[in-house]
């Protein structure tokens, strides 16, 4: 299973990543852009950004939650330089998560050295749900503080191992689930 968490800064991706991790059991995959970055001692580039991704490419080649990814950083090339680079965004496209966890900027900002963007989270909320949306993985929104923020996110984490986990009918067919039975 694949699930990466997207969404504004300071929205408690990390936090989320961990707690989920440690409740499925699957890989725990770091954010690898905040220890790059933060170990530059000088401004980042667009070389910097690139290697970021390419690191990021590696790292989501198996299964684990994703504390971010490919989208994610498709959106900071965008914001930051006005374009991405046509292999990151091919990539981004063929390297599918089982499911997105958005993550609502309802949470108070905290400030570090590398976030850069405190009053633009609901701006760049919407273009995450925009390229969620765009990318066709079943997502979540993700709202709340504490333990209803993790509940809100396992809730999501358990309907997708659900559907990851419905066995196959006759012909290769996926029988509805109950809700799907009582919509027919």
């Amino acid at each position: 299973m694949r699930i990466a968490l997207t969404g504004p800064e300071s929205t408690g991706k990390s936090t989320l990543a961990a707690q989920i991790a440690e409740r499925t059991g699957l890989p725990l995959i770091p954010e690898y852009a905040r220890t790059y970055i933060g170990q530059l001692g000088r401004p980042y580039t667009y070389e910097d950004v690139e290697a970021v991704a390419r690191k990021q490419c590696e790292e989501t080649a198996g299964e684990g939650v994703f504390d971010t990814e490919l989208l994610l950083t498709k959106v900071w090339f965008e914001d930051k330089y006005g374009h991405c680079p046509a292999w990151l965004e091919e990539t981004a496209r063929r390297n599918r998560m089982d499911l997105y966890l958005l993550t609502a900027p309802d949470l108070p900002f905290v400030s570090d050295p590398v976030r850069e963007n405190p009053h633009r989270r609901e701006e760049l909320f919407a273009r995450y749900l925009h390229e969620v949306e765009a990318s066709g993985v079943p997502y979540a929104i993700v709202r709340g503080i504490g333990g209803a923020r993790l509940a809100c996110a396992m809730k999501a984490v358990e309907e997708c191992l659900c559907r990851n986990r419905r066995p196959s009918a006759p012909g290769g067919a996926t029988p509805p689930t109950d809700n799907e039975k009582e919509k027919l």
